[in-house]
């Protein structure tokens, strides 16, 4: 009796040349050693996965995606806040707001080993670590609450310290996937988990993030927008620090063999050790008081 053979296809049967396309947009330089990795933080094999690999994967996604477009010739966030207006440009806002997440989160890392054990009262500048105390009532509060929302998120994503630029005002914010914390991304609708959100009908940061939620949706007919036409009631915030929560910023150090998936709570704790301060004070652009006379 004859027997059917399975036929396997040859590999150059299954091999598809890759559409060639230019190098638009480029990895950004970061001021880490990747035969160092950051110290405290990340391996130099899990610093080569989370940011040489993977951020060249989203970069090169994008530059596929907007090739021959008005995007060409745009900034990462720019496309980010004008493709948020267009459904049919979602997987153009995912990876432009990857790459873009991914990034703030590198380039706000401290590379100095000799300052992961030193206490908060050195490594944060002064008038930032008043305005931090004063606002969450201290400096290991912020800290709580940045553990204690990441570790709340069921899925990944990032938690931000942001500003409100019309205030001095500072709030935890998170946002989910590739989600995006500028108001010209409220076009698209950024869903909440109750994990991490209070449901106090008369909470402060409720009220924050009722008003930082995503507008109605709009239609750019496939046309490129000017970032400043914002989405229609949204809080216009200022990232200062991003937390990266997603896999492959901690699993390879942390996950495998190092704690499994529990091992996300040393990454933020190990985290917290290594912020550049000094950015986020930068990006805060807080003022000295007045003094009276």
């Amino acid at each position: 009796m004859l027997r059917p053979r399975l036929r396997i296809p040859r590999v150059s049967r299954l091999w598809r040349p890759v559409p060639s396309f230019r190098s638009i947009h480029h990895v950004p330089s970061l001021d880490i050693n990747p035969e160092e990795g950051v110290p405290g933080l990340l391996s130099p094999g899990g610093f080569d996965f989370a940011w040489t690999q993977y951020q060249q994967l989203v970069v090169e996604r994008l530059n596929i995606l907007i090739a021959g477009s008005d995007y060409e010739q745009a900034e990462v966030l720019t496309i980010l806040k004008s493709a948020a207006r267009e459904p049919s440009q979602a997987p153009i806002f995912n990876y432009a707001s990857m790459a873009h997440n991914n990034h703030f989160f590198f380039k706000n890392l401290s590379i100095n080993p000799g300052s992961v054990d030193l206490p908060d009262e050195e490594k944060i500048p002064h008038l930032l670590k008043h305005e931090l105390s004063r606002q969450f009532s201290s400096i290991e509060t912020l800290r709580l609450e940045f553990l204690v929302t990441a570790m709340a998120m069921f899925g990944p994503g990032f938690v931000w310290l942001v500003k409100n630029a019309q205030s001095t005002e500072l709030r935890i914010l998170t946002t989910y996937l590739a989600g995006s914390p500028y108001t010209a991304a409220h076009w698209r609708r950024q869903g909440l988990d109750m994990n991490t959100q209070s449901i106090s009908a008369n909470s402060p940061t409720k009220s924050f993030l009722e008003r930082s939620q995503a507008a109605v949706g709009g239609d750019n007919g496939g046309r490129f927008v000017p970032q400043s036409l914002a989405a229609p009631g949204g809080t216009d915030v200022i990232p200062l620090l991003c937390l990266n929560t997603w896999e492959h910023a901690w699993l390879r150090d942390y996950g495998i063999g190092a704690g499994g998936v529990g091992g996300k709570r040393q990454f933020v704790e190990n985290w917290w050790k290594v912020i550049n301060w000094t950015n986020v004070e930068s990006a805060a652009n807080i003022k000295r008081p007045e003094l009276k006379t």
